[in-house]
Formats: C-alpha cells, sequence, structure tokens
C-alpha cells in the first residue's frame, strides 16, 4: 500500500485520468450521442480555451507562483486583436497582423507580471490580481463596448476543418507539441527546482528571476492562444472575455496533480484536469440539475480540488 501510495503521490495525473474516463462514462449514459463527430468538435470547441490556460498557469503554478490575471490578459488579447484587425482593413493580412498584436500583447502582460513578482519581488496573489484589474481597465479602454466584428474568414477558418480533422484538433495538436519540446528541455527542471526550494536553486545559481519571468511569459502567451480561440468562436471582440478563466485554470492546474506550492507537477495533467472540469458541466448539464445548482456544484469541486491540492503539499512537506 505505501508504494502505491508513493506511485500516486509521483503520477498524480494517473488519478485525474482515471477520473476523468469516469465522467466520459456517465456523460456517455446521459448524452447517447457524445462520441459522433460535430458533438466531440463541439466539446474540444468549448474546452480548448480552458485548456491552453491552465498549461500556461501550471508553468507559473511550478515555480511557486500563482497568476491571477489571465482572465483580464485574455480580454485584453482579444480586444487589440480585433480593433488591430478592424484598423487595418479585415484583409488577411489584417488578421495575420491582428494575431501577432494578440500574441506580443500576451507575452508583454505575462512579461510585466513576472517582472513586478521576480524583480520587484511583489506578492504573486496580489500582484496578479492587481494588474487583473489594470489589464481588465486597458481592455475596456481600447474597446468601450463588445461587439466589434471580426472578418468572415477568421471565424469560418477556425470553425472548419483541415485534411479532414477540425482546426481545433490540429491547434490542439500543436499545443501538446509544444508542450512536449518545453518538457524535454531543462527549463522546465529549473521551474520546478525554483518552486521546490527557491533558495536551493539560487544557490545551485540558477537563475531564479529569469525562470520565474519566463514562466509568466508563458502564462501569457497561452493565454493570448486561448484568446485567440475565444475570438474565433464568439467571432467578435469583448473587453469582458474570459473573466471566470482565471479560477478554473488554477482548478484545472491542481486537479492535474500540480502542486500549489510548486516544485511538482506537470502541463500535461493541467490538461486532464481541464477536461474534468469540462466533463464536469456537461455531466451536471444534461443531469438535468437547475442553474443555480450547476455553479454550486462548479463551486464545490473548485473548492474540494484547492483543499487537495494544499493538503497534498502539507503531506509532502511532512
Amino acid at each position: 500500500m505505501t508504494g502505491m501510495s508513493t506511485f500516486l503521490r509521483g503520477h498524480r495525473w494517473l488519478v485525474t485520468l482515471l477520473a476523468l474516463l469516469v465522467l466520459v462514462v456517465v456523460n456517455a449514459v446521459l448524452q447517447p450521442n457524445l462520441f459522433t463527430g460535430t458533438v466531440l468538435k463541439s466539446n474540444l470547441t468549448v474546452f480548448l480555451p480552458l485548456v491552453l490556460v491552465a498549461i500556461g498557469q501550471t508553468y507559473v503554478v511550478l515555480a511557486g507562483d500563482i497568476d491571477l490575471s489571465v482572465g483580464a490578459i485574455i480580454a485584453l488579447v482579444n480586444v487589440v486583436t480585433v480593433t488591430v484587425i478592424a484598423a487595418i482593413g479585415n484583409g488577411v493580412g489584417a488578421v495575420l497582423l491582428g494575431l501577432l498584436a494578440g500574441v506580443l500583447t500576451g507575452m508583454a502582460c505575462g512579461l510585466f507580471n513576472g517582472f513586478l513578482v521576480a524583480v520587484m519581488r511583489f506578492q504573486p496573489i496580489v500582484t496578479t490580481f492587481a494588474t487583473g484589474i489594470i489589464f481588465s481597465g486597458l481592455a475596456l479602454r481600447v474597446l468601450p463596448t463588445a461587439g466589434l466584428p471580426v472578418p468572415t474568414p477568421y471565424w469560418r477558418t477556425y470553425a472548419g476543418s483541415l485534411l479532414g480533422l477540425p482546426v481545433t484538433l490540429w491547434i490542439l495538436a500543436a499545443t501538446l507539441l509544444l508542450v512536449a519540446l518545453l518538457s524535454w528541455r531543462p527549463f522546465l527542471t529549473h521551474l520546478a527546482a525554483v518552486g521546490g526550494s527557491r533558495t536551493g536553486a539560487f544557490q545551485t545559481g540558477l537563475p531564479v528571476a529569469r525562470i520565474r519571468i519566463q514562466g509568466y511569459v508563458l502564462a501569457g502567451l497561452f493565454s493570448a492562444f486561448a484568446s485567440l480561440c475565444l475570438t474565433g468562436e464568439t467571432a467578435s471582440g469583448d473587453p469582458l472575455m474570459g473573466r471566470m478563466l482565471a479560477l478554473s485554470s488554477i482548478s484545472a492546474v491542481v486537479l492535474g496533480g500540480t502542486a500549489l506550492a510548486g516544485g511538482s507537477g506537470s502541463a500535461l495533467g493541467s490538461v486532464l484536469g481541464a477536461l474534468v472540469l469540462g466533463m464536469i458541466g456537461n455531466v451536471i448539464f444534461f443531469a438535468g440539475l437547475p442553474f443555480e445548482y450547476q455553479t454550486l456544484v462548479q463551486g464545490l469541486i473548485t473548492l474540494a480540488a484547492l483543499a487537495g491540492g494544499v493538503l497534498m503539499a502539507g503531506r509532502q512537506r511532512w
């Protein structure tokens, strides 16, 4: 039993995978057409933004930090993207420049967060809460009201197919490839080292501040990717977009086995955690629970996930 417990602590994403499989079975019972192409594509479209944000949040949490501003980054990237496209002229070139502007905006927000936390040594949770307010204000300044549309080729491409497969599936595959490339580099080990013992990492010569900043930049980058996906889904600009994704991404990271205290975890686990949250929403919906109970159950699950992460971190210290 001790050996099994140790193994599961080292591979907590396996527990998340088991929970996901159980939820898929339950969802299939409640929704018999779950495995049809249309429904699978629809679910992937809904789940993909949270998957992307959760991946970015993982790189911050691994270093022992947290980012509460990712939802506001999503909104700012969205309005910057659609505003740049509209200002240039809605052509293909305008779309590409808009996408580039959105990605650079997300990375700049991450760099700003990282500078304040790692260089200025501000408290991460308070700092990113405050910068989230700043980014939200900037989003409202850029686009005060929702509704500015994106060109038809943008959302049609996002909703379409490539080589017989949905574009959203290609985006997910490219994301997982990027995650794999990052996991093969020393950077991920350095992140975990910083999260496990910041003092020890500094004493071994690791550039702790730079590593933490890179984690925040990645969080901003993946938030930008999520925003571009949401923009393709909604086909418009919305300065209030993504407000709930910050806490959901933290829940997904914890459900995926990454310790809130930092030092252990994986982006793959966060992907599974995001899918679990998505499937929980499906099960609650198709079970026919009233809307107010849906919100209540999701809140309780989020609280349980966070409590489990704290308890697991405590046990590792003991």
